[in-house]
């Protein structure tokens, strides 16, 4: 069976849906192949399954912790069991929302294995896309426009295979039926420290080994530093410039070992298990790209400002194609491919406007440049930095640790960069994200008026202390 659409989309993630949502509102026919679920890996293996495990592993610490509150509980039992159906519970219902909303907008669905097919009596350049189903049906789709979004998956460290049981990714993790009582995250970035915080605030003993200096090293050094500080504050084992010698891994008596090389020397970790956390690859493999002319680059498509790969009809949005590797990016490219290939002129954006998260305990987010780039790509900076500890929202939260950095050129006084780390930080590094956009001043965010009590302040503050003007310090 053949079908043609103005608009076919090769993978159901965030970005894939978004675009496909887009694109159903500008008119046109579209259709999703997707060969798992809708949602992709941020609804079903990644940010929401992630931060619901996350939440309840706040939830718990804060209840042990909950004298500091002048509330005495007697007994504090974790139900692990519980904690996954409330995971999944929540991945249900979004996933469910999804649905509903290609049902709402007349998106067609078309669930197996998609495979980009080249010229043939179908058409007569690459493009068409062979879907072979569950039931073993093959439905061929042509499209006007392909958009290519099948995302990625964990990296697996040579050496270091990842077997399920001791060794895992992070998509065996959000499986776990039962928390062990020790693992060693080889990886510090992101998602490394992420499972820190939640593993550790589970009450597993945590030890995470990361090859270079610091632990996120994409983020600015003051971060690093601070997230360093707070997970060692929790008891969190922090082991960096360690190279892991992923060969001599060994699985015994149902403990791993771990042999690294840190300092000159060779030492070893022993843990229940082995988190595996490198970043993540794209899928570019299995979906007939050997057939067109799409260029691929370092393991990913290449494409333009626009998300166009090489053949101009077929684009590539999300982890696919090396950009960075975030569900908004995602969402947020889908639109741009979508936009541009209906002949519109879509906004387009620069890495360093796309706010970055990291929902540990306490959270950290930025947006723009780190100081070092900063000063890298030639700027004058000043910067003004405002401690969480002097605001009494903080305080009365229970959660005092961290900080505001803001970077701003002295010259131009734009804003370059603003760096968080503490309590819900991720839910307003969005106005800093606003104030870049709108080529605000610090001295104009500073103005703005931050409602008190609230930990917003700590950005107006920040804002002023750029110049020397902060109140609260």
């Amino acid at each position: 069976m053949t079908q043609a659409f103005d608009i076919v989309i090769l993978g159901g993630g965030t970005g894939g849906y978004i675009a496909a949502v887009r694109a159903a509102q500008l008119g046109k026919t579209v259709a999703v192949v997707e060969r798992e679920k809708l949602g992709g890996t941020c609804l079903h293996r990644g940010c929401i399954p992630s931060k619901a495990l996350l939440r309840s592993a706040e939830v718990y610490a804060t209840m042990l912790d909950s004298d500091k509150y002048g509330i005495e509980a007697s007994s504090v039992q974790l139900n692990f069991p519980k904690v996954q159906s409330r995971k999944l519970s929540i991945v249900e219902q979004l996933h469910k929302g999804v649905q509903y909303l290609m049902s709402k907008h007349k998106i067609q669905v078309f669930y197996g294995n998609g495979r980009i097919i080249g010229p043939s009596i179908f058409s007569p350049r690459s493009g068409v896309v062979s879907v072979e189903q569950d039931d073993g049906e093959i439905i061929t789709l042509t499209p006007e426009k392909l958009i290519i979004a099948t995302g990625s998956r964990p990296k697996q460290l040579p050496g270091l295979k990842t077997d399920g049981s001791f060794i895992i990714s992070s998509d065996e993790a959000l499986e776990l039926e039962a928390l062990p009582s020790s693992i060693i995250i080889v990886g510090g970035g992101v998602i490394g420290v992420e499972w820190a915080s939640m593993l550790s605030d589970f009450g597993v003993k945590v030890t995470v080994v990361e090859y270079a200096s610091r632990l996120l090293p994409t983020e600015d050094t003051d971060i690093s530093k601070e997230m360093e500080r707070v997970l060692k504050k929790r008891g969190v084992q922090v082991l960096t410039d360690a190279r892991v010698l992923a060969e001599d891994t060994r699985v015994d008596a149902g403990q791993v070992t771990v042999k690294f090389e840190r300092k000159g020397e060779q030492q070893q970790l022993q843990a229940d298990k082995v988190l595996v956390s490198v970043g993540r690859q794209a899928n570019v493999e299995g979906i007939g790209l050997e057939g067109t002319d799409i260029k691929i680059d370092n393991g990913a498509i290449r494409v333009n400002e626009f998300m166009q790969t090489t053949e101009s009809h077929i684009y590539a949005i999300g982890d696919v194609n090396g950009g960075l590797q975030l569900a908004h990016v995602a969402g947020h490219e889908g639109i741009i491919a979508v936009e541009h290939a209906s002949g519109l002129k879509p906004h387009i954006f620069g890495a360093h406007q796309v706010p970055r998260c990291v929902y540990t305990r306490p959270e950290a987010a930025s947006i723009g440049w780190t100081q070092q780039q900063a000063l890298d790509r030639g700027h004058e900076v000043k910067v003004g930095r405002f401690p969480f500890s002097a605001l009494g929202k903080a305080l009365v939260n229970g959660d005092s640790d961290g900080f505001v950095k803001v970077i701003a050129d002295k010259k131009t006084n734009d804003i370059l960069g603003v760096h968080m780390i503490g309590a819900h930080v991720t839910d307003y590094i969005s106005e800093a994200a606003l104030a870049q956009v709108l080529d605000a001043t610090p001295w104009e965010v500073g103005q703005t008026i931050h409602p008190h009590p609230t930990l917003s302040e700590a950005l107006g503050e920040a804002m002023l202390a750029v110049d020397g003007r902060a109140i609260g310090i």
